[in-house]
């Protein structure tokens, strides 16, 4: 059989999806490890990673499915909703590649205002730094934070700002999750193609003398 071929797409299909699963396991297993090693104390964070893992590998459940029993109804959904996965994906991945160091501030200040005080702390502590960013914009803020905060830079020497610290790998950090996150949505896309190619096929055990 050719590679164009029905097993070959069928094959291409299922290697696909059992990657999808993998990932999910893998997201809901480090963000599980995480949270039982102290890692991350904020169950949003952890809860999002988790919803995200687990969507994941819904979805690949479904594929994989679909692309086993060649099931028509099945595989046009997951078309649909792995489609749709990569516009999100697409847009939010460029986004972090075009964003700029003010537009990271903003992130920042807006980041920090939702977390609770534990959540902060907690982030003060894992980074040796007291407060986000001592500015204007956010100076009550900041003064607040630094009287919570409980880092061990307080009590020995002179305590850098949590945001000046993570700006400082921010870049860095978003040009990598930006570049990640775009080779994935280009693995969806192709599973898309893939997808709608294999639905189109005729299954040769259904209907041996279609191909005779």
């Amino acid at each position: 059989m050719v590679c164009g071929g029905f097993t070959c797409s069928k094959n291409a299909l299922c290697s696909l999806n059992v990657v999808y699963m993998l990932v999910g396991l893998l997201l809901i297993g480090v963000a599980v490890w995480g949270k039982g090693f102290g890692i991350v104390s904020s169950i949003h964070i952890i809860g999002g990673v988790i919803a995200v893992g687990v969507f994941l590998l819904l979805i690949s459940i479904v594929g994989l499915i679909g692309a086993l029993n060649h099931h028509q109804v099945m595989l046009f959904f997951y078309m649909v909703i792995l489609f749709l996965v990569f516009l999100f994906q697409f847009g939010v991945s460029c986004s972090c590649l075009a964003i700029n160091k003010g537009q990271q501030v903003k992130l920042l200040n807006a980041t920090w205002g939702l977390m609770s005080n534990e959540t902060r702390m907690g982030v003060e502590n894992k980074l040796n730094c007291c407060g986000l960013l001592n500015n204007n914009q956010s100076k009550e803020q900041f003064n607040e934070d630094v009287n919570l905060c409980n880092a061990h830079c307080k009590h020995v020497r002179f305590c850098f700002t949590c945001g000046d610290l993570m700006l400082q790998h921010a870049a860095v950090a978003l040009k990598i999750l930006g570049a990640v996150g775009l080779f994935f949505s280009f693995t969806e896309i192709l599973g898309v193609w893939l997808a709608a190619r294999y639905r189109n096929q005729k299954d040769p055990r259904a209907n041996p003398s279609a191909f005779l």
